[in-house]
């Protein structure tokens, strides 16, 4: 089975302010032909680095694929590094630089001595068009290994990796194909899930079980290898299967599915309604609804009651009972809950109060501590759940939860 290694190039991509997407189409596509992964590394805009990293990379890799560094500005040294590496010389392509040419004039621009870079190309390398942007890919091969420099920006380097690496990649795959499975779970947490499913996963050397932990739950990545996809899909099915029945309703995906997903589908197939009150998840619950397409079907509104004369004036709480038990309370969040039901009409109603810190904490109410109330046409009811984590931790997995919670409740 073939590996291969992502170079992701640009010094801007090791900044809080910039994340490396490429890696990740890359990834599903060359899974999708039968080669794995084996790594990714992220390398900024320094010759010596890159050329260690690219080093390194021949040593280990079938293919190496690098996205970045091919623009026309001093710090786009791609090129010269790969160049180096391969013991191959930089020629000027005559072609692709009257290509180049005529993209930019073409816009009304004026070609500067810079842009000629990029059409230096190795000796003997291919030339990759780019339709879509002025830096051509490039496509060479050292020691058998195969290497491909693809432009930065998505929109040109994913067309042109169909239309020129994919087909020679789909030759060189040998015929070996991959299957996912992604198994998302709620309401447990990794450890205890890895106990009730280790000694299923543990028989199987092919698929391979991958448990990630996740802000939304627990995942279960199933990986499996075969002559032929309908192979494969029987392999990562039968443990699949296997896995889900042990877990039983802590599973609410098997398609990869998000759980807002899973629960607008039987919200629409119940025609049932829904509504929520959000305090210290600040309307999360609520956008995490109303990312989903359609779910105007089936979610009414949200009120974010954040200030307990919010909660008061927007949901009928009454003063008394957040004085008498604080806004950080079981009956609390039973009367939001409540209320919004009530004002909107929703089939149900979630409400969501509580502590997300870093501050405000006490010995009776430390941070963490959260309040899920559910009201509906039988009754209301809470529960009491206590955190950990961060301030964004926190609140993630309280909308986690409710949401869960409504699953379980009402869709089952």
């Amino acid at each position: 089975m073939l590996n291969a290694e992502i170079l992701a190039i640009g010094s801007e991509l090791l900044t809080p302010h910039r994340t490396d997407t490429n890696s990740l189409w890359l990834t599903e596509r060359l899974n999708s032909v039968g080669i794995a992964v084996k790594l990714k590394t992220v390398v900024g805009d320094d010759e010596a680095r890159m050329e260690e990293s690219l080093r390194d990379a021949l040593r280990r890799s079938d293919i190496i694929i690098s996205t970045g560094g091919l623009g026309p500005t001093e710090d786009d040294i791609t090129r010269k590094v790969f160049a180096r590496v391969t013991g191959c010389t930089l020629t000027m392509d005559y072609d692709v630089l009257a290509e180049i040419r005529q993209r930019i004039t073409s816009r009304g621009y004026e070609m500067t001595p810079n842009n000629e870079r990029q059409a230096l190309i190795p000796r003997g390398a291919m030339v990759l068009p780019n339709p879509n942007g002025t830096a051509p890919g490039i496509r060479m091969e050292q020691d058998g290994k195969l290497i491909v420099l693809l432009p930065g920006p998505p929109r040109e380097n994913q067309p042109m990796f169909d239309d020129y690496v994919m087909p020679l990649l789909e030759k060189r795959s040998r015929g070996i194909r991959i299957a996912t499975r992604v198994l998302k779970a709620a309401g447990i947490g990794e450890s205890q899930l890895d106990d009730k499913i280790a000694p299923i996963y543990k028989q199987y050397s092919n698929p391979t079980t991958t448990i990630l932990f996740t802000e939304a739950g627990v995942e279960i990545h199933l990986t499996a290898t075969a002559e032929s996809t309908a192979r494969a899909e029987e392999l990562v099915e039968e443990l699949a299967d296997l896995l889900e029945e042990k877990l039983e309703n802590y599973v609410y995906s098997t398609r990869g599915e998000s759980l807002e997903e899973v629960i607008g589908q039987r919200l629409l197939l119940r025609r049932y309604t829904i509504a929520t009150a959000e305090s210290c998840t600040g309307g999360l619950i609520a956008q995490r609804i109303t990312e989903v397409p359609g779910a105007s079907e089936y979610f009414v509104g949200s009120v974010v009651s954040y200030t307990n004369e919010m909660k008061t004036r927007l949901l009928g709480v009454e003063a008394e009972l957040i004085e008498e038990h604080g806004a950080v309370s079981g009956i609390v969040a039973e009367a939001m809950a409540q209320g919004i039901k009530e004002r909107t009409g929703a089939t149900i109603g979630v409400s969501v109060t509580g502590l997300a810190g870093p501050g405000g904490g006490t010995d009776a109410v430390p941070v963490g501590t959260v309040y899920i109330g559910l009201a509906d046409d039988v009754g209301v009811s809470n529960k009491r759940l206590v955190l950990p984590g961060d301030r964004y931790l926190i609140r993630w997995r309280a909308s986690t939860i409710a949401l869960e919670m409504v699953r379980r409740r009402y869709l089952l």
